[in-house]
């Protein structure tokens, strides 16, 4: 298990150094930026599910958003995803898996509309805010964070603070990661239909891009 996340740690980090993601040390810099007050919520995009455990990606922005729990940063965290790909809804399966390594249930909300990633950061901000959460913050890998840094300061608030994930500090906790095996009936959606087959490619990259938001959503 250990080496096989040791190599996902690696692939993030030649991701990380290039032009399309935030560097380590720039993601450290935002770290330490948020810490000067505690985020009401932080928004974690989603993941698909693979086969009946985590993917690496997963799992790194579950632990992610648990590291910032623990330590003040987040006060509550948000999980956002359809079931996209999977018959799963990623937030739901999320949400499983962060309280099952020691996030409280009661801090722990989720998002099932978003089927983009610029959808995860939309629709939670707006339901973030419906709940009555102020301080709103984006945390994921340093490449989907940064991809989503325009959208998120154009389209939805540019007060959303960002906290990408610093690699050092992720593989820091590797020792005491840990691969829960859960039952995720609860996060089955019955009336699944892959998002390959309701949409074309051009549908969905306007949906990657944001160009298809349900602007009546969480009102």
């Amino acid at each position: 298990m250990l080496r096989s996340v040791s190599t996902f740690f690696l692939l993030i980090i030649i991701v990380s150094i290039s032009s399309c993601a935030f560097t380590n040390r720039t993601s450290r810099d935002f770290l330490v930026e948020s810490m000067d007050e505690p985020y009401d919520i932080v928004v974690v995009p989603g993941v698909p599910l693979e086969g009946d455990s985590w993917s690496q990606t997963m799992k790194a922005r579950v632990y992610w958003s648990k590291y910032l729990f623990d330590a003040g940063i987040a006060k509550n965290i948000m999980y956002s995803g359809s079931s996209v790909y999977t018959p799963y809804y990623e937030a739901k399966v999320m949400a499983m898996f962060a309280e099952a390594i020691g996030i409280p249930k009661q801090n722990i909300f989720v998002e099932t509309k978003a089927e983009h990633s610029t959808e995860n950061i939309y629709y939670s901000y707006k339901k973030a805010k419906l709940i009555g959460f102020k301080r709103i913050a984006l945390a994921s890998d340093p490449f989907q964070t940064k991809l989503l840094k325009r959208f998120t300061r154009k389209k939805v608030s540019e007060h959303i603070g960002l906290i990408p994930i610093v690699l050092d500090t992720l593989r820091a906790m590797e020792p005491v990661m840990i691969d829960p095996k859960l039952d995720f009936t609860e996060a089955f959606n019955k009336n699944f239909v892959s998002l390959v087959e309701r949409e074309t490619f051009w549908e969905r990259l306007r949906g990657t891009r944001g160009l298809k938001l349900d602007e009546t959503a969480y009102q």
